[in-house]
């Protein structure tokens, strides 16, 4: 027994439902708005060519996320587990009861814990490294080997105050969150303030150079649709969700416009004061628009960025642990990552997993590869997921659905999936994407022997039964106590 108890005396652990439906907005605000807005949101201008697109670009990708959201929302009302696609996929194609039927699962487990989540973790929390660094360095770039030690740091720190409390980690994603709709608010007010002064030079040149090829365009639907990644944060945490039949569709239906309307009036902002030229040739355009409009005050715009990303980074973590929490529970990795605290209730192995995984993806100098790995891969497993959406239409028509999408939202989402996948291998084919197709597919060799043929080896229960001295851990369930 991995833990030295009888069947009997060993209790059932689970995590208890703690995030209301203000915490599980935050969550979805805190986690979608990191640092794109506010540093670089120059790749879909340059896509675009003209201020009117752009508006537009930024807009549409609003509504696809919200379309995916609707689809999740669906799903995650009607499914109420944890884990996202890990659980929408084990129930539609029913790998509870056939262990073949784990695959498509274990495929998004295999793709989301080692490139989906953790790229996401890393990416961000670069950004976060680099504007905390920033202001010790006036007049050069601070060093990339400084940036990273102060990123590790952070990203041990977030997952600390997450192994600690689900309340703390929840109080730093609304805190956060609240800081960053101020910093939007800023721009935003302070834009305004300009056009109503008359300011009206930049954004009054309309669709004026709009691009002509589709190709460009769509690497600036690209861009756009990476600073609203996030959306699906709340479906990993749907156990830990108040009332999810009813909360889960409020979040995502106020949360995803909320976001949108942020990106569009914080573009507007900085269009108030600055060119096209000027938005592409800055590296970080809330800080060159902070020091043409708040003078004095212009110091505040790093601080809220630096914040902004922090808020990002402890979404992302909270939510792909939880991934890897269902992973292990469902045995498509090691049983001991569905552990949780004695006491604290939080899955800290899960969290130190994830956390590996993502400090591992900060040692190759760029990232800009895993970048478009991720998103391939993560539109790849959102077209597959809103394509279980319509099979359970057909497959299980009296399934309890709380809310229920029009069919042709999952249509759309799932012809867009594809497209979006397709389009940057048939216009600009690069080794990343084969390198993500042969990474996805490489899990079917581990599929087979760890999880079909369940094959298992004696020296992981000596590992299990550490880990559980160490961190004080219990199995969440009566199943897992017994083995």
């Amino acid at each position: 027994m991995a833990n030295g108890k009888g069947p009997d005396d060993a209790p059932k652990m689970e995590m208890k439902r703690n995030i209301g439906l203000l915490s599980g907005i935050g969550l979805i605000v805190g986690t979608m708005i990191g640092s794109g807005i506010f540093i670089s949101p120059k790749g879909v201008l340059e896509g675009c060519g003209s201020v009117g697109l752009s508006l537009i670009i930024w807009t549409m990708c609003g509504v696809l996320a919200t379309m995916g959201a609707l689809v999740y929302a669906e799903l995650g009302t009607a499914v109420p587990r944890s884990g996202g696609e890990h659980a929408y996929l084990m129930y539609t194609y029913k790998g509870e009861k056939s262990r073949i039927g784990k695959l498509p699962a274990f495929l998004f487990d295999w793709t989301g814990l080692f490139i989906i989540r953790p790229t996401m973790v890393a990416v961000i929390s670069l950004a976060m490294g680099t504007y905390i660094v920033k202001p010790f360095y006036t007049g050069c770039d601070p060093p990339t080997s400084v940036i990273k030690l102060v990123t590790a740091l952070g990203m041990l720190l977030i997952t600390f105050c997450n192994c600690y409390s689900v309340r703390l980690a929840t109080i730093i994603q609304n805190t956060m969150t609240v800081l960053k709709l101020i910093a939007i608010a800023i721009i935003t007010v302070g834009g305004l303030y300009k056009l109503a002064a008359g300011n009206t030079e930049y954004i009054s040149e309309g669709f004026e150079g709009t691009s002509q090829n589709p190709s460009t365009v769509i690497f600036a639907f690209y861009n756009g649709l990476w600073a609203f990644d996030g959306w699906n944060s709340l479906n990993f945490v749907t156990e830990e969700l108040e009332n999810p039949s009813r909360n889960l569709p409020i979040a995502i239906m106020v949360g995803i416009p909320v976001t949108t309307l942020c990106y569009v009036l914080a573009n507007i902002g900085y269009f108030s004061v600055m060119s096209k030229e000027e938005i592409i040739l800055s590296h970080a355009v809330a800080v060159t628009w902070g020091d043409r409009v708040l003078g004095v005050m212009s110091w505040c715009i790093p601080m809220f960025v630096a914040m902004s990303t922090f808020g990002s980074v402890n979404g992302s973590l909270f939510s792909s642990g939880r991934l890897c929490y269902v992973a292990g529970r469902d045995s498509h990795f090691p049983k001991m990552l569905s552990f949780i605290h004695h006491k604290r209730l939080t899955p800290i192995p899960a969290m130190l997993f994830t956390l590996t995984i993502s400090i591992l993806l900060l040692i190759p100098g760029d990232i800009s590869t895993l970048i478009d790995c991720f998103s391939f891969a993560s539109w790849l497993v959102y077209g597959v997921t809103s394509l279980s959406l319509i099979v359970l239409r057909f497959t299980e028509k009296d399934l309890h659905r709380p809310y229920k999408v029009p069919i042709i939202v999952p249509v759309i989402v799932f012809l867009a999936s594809c497209y979006l996948v397709l389009a940057p291998i048939l216009q600009n084919p690069g080794m990343q994407f084969l390198y993500a197709i042969i990474f996805i597919g490489s899990g079917v060799f581990i599929f087979v022997p760890f999880v079909y043929m369940r094959i298992h080896f004696r020296f992981m229960d000596r590992l299990t039964e550490l880990c559980q001295k160490v961190l004080l851990l219990l199995p969440t369930t009566q199943e897992q106590a017994t083995k």
